[in-house]
């Protein structure tokens, strides 16, 4: 099994830790990974700003260097639906099948064990590209069982507390391009996010997705609240 790890580019630019979680996780998980030095963005923000032909771009250089794997991992929900239900990554059988990072531990490995312990109170984000576009979670509005991929790995995980919250799974206002043509709505919506977790008194928010966390982080410092921000990969790799 050849494995691809993909990291999108504002993880490479501001939370090269979380790549290097990733890396981590899947070496200790028993797979032999790669990271192709000549892979670039997915395309998604050209796509979302209505430059698709430029994005389809970037999606082909994005399918040429990753011909060679079985399958490409990446540790954000938003980049891998993009890739997935936009550019059409997969479909075709030759191509390598495209993974948000704990989907793919979670088919293709066992949870990793936890020996180190996390006594804080935690409250989980779940980004709306990995809860309602790859379906990683149950969401309020359809009537289905309920269930979320992440919650066997934050289980595993000795001493932690995962917070309840009043809207499990309300976007935090980023949206990407939508965070910079609709700030003010985009501020709001984070701020009630971040009340929610607050007023469970959750010490950390984590998420799969960092342009979520940083979307929320930045409205945090600015509140000065004091609340930690971490990727599901930087938690789980403490702790591994």
């Amino acid at each position: 099994m050849k494995v691809g790890l993909f990291v999108p580019c504002y993880i490479d630019q501001f939370y090269p830790n979380v790549a290097k979680a990733s890396l981590k996780i899947l070496e200790r998980s028993g797979f032999d990974v790669e990271f192709p030095l000549d892979q670039s963005c997915c395309g998604q923000p050209m796509v979302n700003s209505g430059f698709v032909k430029e994005g389809e771009k970037v999606s082909n250089h994005f399918k040429n260097v990753f011909k060679d794997f079985d399958y490409v991992v990446g540790p954000s929900g938003s980049c891998v639906h993009h890739l997935i239900h936009h550019a059409g990554i997969g479909e075709n059988e030759e191509e390598p099948k495209v993974f948000e990072l704990f989907t793919f531990l979670s088919e293709h490995s066992d949870v990793p064990v936890m020996t180190k312990s996390f006594p804080h109170k935690v409250g989980f984000h779940f980004s709306c590209h990995a809860l309602r576009g790859l379906r990683l979670g149950s969401s309020s509005e359809l009537v289905e069982e309920p269930h979320s991929i992440v919650k066997p790995f934050l289980d595993a995980i000795p001493d932690i507390e995962w917070v309840p919250l009043e809207n499990v799974d309300e976007c935090c206002g980023f949206g990407g391009t939508f965070s910079v043509f609709e700030s003010d709505v985009s501020v709001d919506m984070g701020r009630r996010r971040l009340e929610d977790h607050q007023s469970h008194g959750a010490e950390y928010i984590i998420s799969m997705d960092s342009s979520c966390l940083m979307h929320l982080e930045g409205v945090s410092r600015k509140q000065k609240d004091g609340i930690k921000f971490l990727h599901l990969a930087e938690l789980i790799e403490k702790v591994m």
